[in-house]
């Protein structure tokens, strides 16, 4: 299991404002190149998203569904990767003064990453999660300054 947190210097509303838009997703996942909705209203429980994940030539695309919201405390996923299999990934926001601790929790549900989750693919987990929470981190926090939604 890999668990990361991260101080985001922004209201708990302003990370959830983030989370809560599909078409931000590739903004703050990192390795994603675009994405957009699927099914259902984002983030109503059961709805989905698609991405595009883009390595030099090679592209593949996937589903991403919520398993478990509440607004603005907690979003729950399920990140359907095609072969690679399914993982859970759990977002939780806790206010801490005025600004928002985010903890990223995620591990491998289904398929080959489910198969061979060990210890060495958590490692690889910790450090797409320090870019992550890095990212999501400057995407809400360039929001809250200027007010508005910023690209990263």
């Amino acid at each position: 299991m890999a668990v990361r947190h991260r101080l985001v210097h922004a209201a708990p509303e302003q990370v959830w404002s983030v989370l809560a838009d599909a078409s931000r997703y590739a903004d703050w996942v990192v390795g994603t190149s675009d994405s957009r909705p699927a099914d259902g209203l984002w983030p109503a429980l059961g709805s989905a998203l698609e991405y595009t994940v883009r390595l030099g030539p090679w592209t593949a695309s996937g589903t991403t569904v919520v398993r478990r919201v509440r607004a603005p405390e907690a979003l729950e996923l399920e990140v359907h990767s095609g072969p690679l299999g399914t993982a859970r990934v759990a977002i939780e926001i806790r206010s801490w003064g005025e600004e928002a601790l985010v903890i990223i929790d995620e591990h491998p549900l289904r398929g080959l990453g489910g198969a061979l989750h060990n210890a060495a693919l958590d490692a690889l987990l910790q450090l797409r999660h320090r870019q992550m929470l890095a990212t999501l981190a400057q995407v809400v926090e360039e929001q809250a300054a200027t007010g508005d939604r910023v690209k990263a």
